[in-house]
């Protein structure tokens, strides 16, 4: 939460119970929800918060690196309270989206830069498949 406080007051951001509310439930979660269940699940705590009061809390949140902001193609887009740069993996099948760990691709950004000339600044790397509830029906 002191991270949450000091950046918010360092962007000159107020810091509403919504916005923390948002924050606090992806923290706590290794799912990648969209706003739609992020709303829902928050309901019962903030019956009075709208959908788009979800949607313009993420957007802060993505905006000051809180959150991470996952574009899974066809404006279907998930959030992630990991910030730390990692691949992600997506069931074809059902949409499950989880995390793929272990995995060392930090030389990737240089690489590229030398084959491109491109200056990186950031990537996504998403997998596709099937999860193995779908593999296995």
């Amino acid at each position: 939460m002191d991270s949450i406080t000091c950046i918010f007051r360092e962007k000159k951001l107020k810091l509403t119970p919504q916005r923390i509310a948002v924050y606090k439930y992806l923290k706590s979660t290794h799912e990648h929800p969209s706003a739609e269940v992020i709303y829902k699940a928050l309901q019962p705590s903030y019956p009075t918060m709208s959908l788009a009061t979800v949607y313009k809390a993420l957007k802060t949140l993505v905006e000051v690196k809180l959150v991470q902001e996952i574009n899974l193609g066809e404006g279907n887009f998930r959030y992630d309270g990991n910030v730390v740069p990692h691949p992600h993996v997506q069931c074809m099948n059902c949409g499950i989206v989880g995390d793929v760990e272990g995995i060392n691709y930090e030389n990737l950004n240089t690489q590229i830069e030398e084959r491109t000339q491109f200056e990186i600044l950031s990537n996504q790397i998403y997998f596709y498949g099937l999860c193995p509830n779908c593999k296995n029906k």
